[in-house]
């Protein structure tokens, strides 16, 4: 028994680290369910706001893809897939939250923030990992890779597993809107920085303000994207002048030389 003592003794204390460690990664994760007030701002910014803004100072989508149409259910699909640790994910998430709740219903949407030890760093975004979306003319899929720890979140199934790879070309983030327009990043996560997830939500909703041009003016290009997949429909949403104003820029981007199809 005496000579035993030190090897249990030993045990013991590799379990409390073990423990002591994986408490501490819990801890790290900051992901949490996102407040009903970011969620009523973000998902419902004043027409008024979006109209002012246009285009604001958005770079549009990366480029016009031609390979097969992407659809689910019938309807015409929006695929992103990021990681809750990568700082221009954390910039795109606003615009694309903005955008898709102007054609369905955005719930269970997550609040965190980019890892802080990459460029860009703590840069408060949200998180599409568990969110659900319900829409009569379009569907939604937002894959979160992995949290800010890089650890796995969500897997991809082997279809979008090959539009990641071959479309977007592995690099987060990427959008793809109903294989018609790649999207990755539209303007710098500089423009967040310093930023609490209250100050951007508020912020989005007075189009003086520099993260109002840049993530409603993103937001306008995306529904704009996304309205060449509806047939223009809801007419109230795609026939704004802020939407016309944005879809300028889809005119201009340049054909993906990779394609899934």
């Amino acid at each position: 028994m005496l000579a035993m003592t030190p090897v249990v003794v030993v045990v013991v204390a590799i379990a409390i680290l073990v423990g002591v460690k994986l408490a501490g990664t819990a801890q790290a994760n900051k992901t949490t369910a996102a407040s009903a007030s970011i969620t009523r701002q973000v998902t419902g910014v004043p027409l008024s706001a979006l109209n002012t803004v246009g285009a604001g100072s958005a770079s549009g989508p990366a480029a016009t893809l031609t390979g097969d149409k992407l659809t689910a259910n019938g309807l015409p699909r929006i695929l992103y897939v990021g990681a809750e640790w990568c700082p221009y994910c954390a910039t795109e998430r606003w615009p694309l939250a903005v955008a898709i709740s102007r054609f369905g219903t955005l719930t269970n949407l997550g609040e965190t923030a980019s890892s802080p030890s990459d460029v860009y760093p703590n840069t408060a975004t949200l998180s599409f990992h568990g969110s659900t979306y319900t829409s009569k003319v379009i569907s939604f899929s937002g894959i979160e890779m992995e949290n800010d720890q890089r650890q796995t979140l969500d897997t991809l199934d082997s279809a979008d597993q090959k539009l990641f790879t071959t479309v977007g070309g592995g690099s987060y983030p990427f959008i793809d809107i109903g294989g018609v327009y790649r999207f990755g990043v539209q303007y710098s996560p500089g423009v967040l920085a310093g930023k609490t997830h209250d100050e951007i939500a508020q912020a989005l909703r007075d189009p003086t303000s520099t993260i109002a041009k840049a993530a409603d003016g993103s937001a306008n290009v995306l529904t704009a994207a996304i309205c060449t997949l509806t047939d223009n429909k809801p007419a109230a949403v795609c026939t704004s002048s802020g939407v016309t104003a944005a879809a300028a820029l889809l005119a201009s981007a340049p054909t993906a030389t990779t394609t899934a199809g």
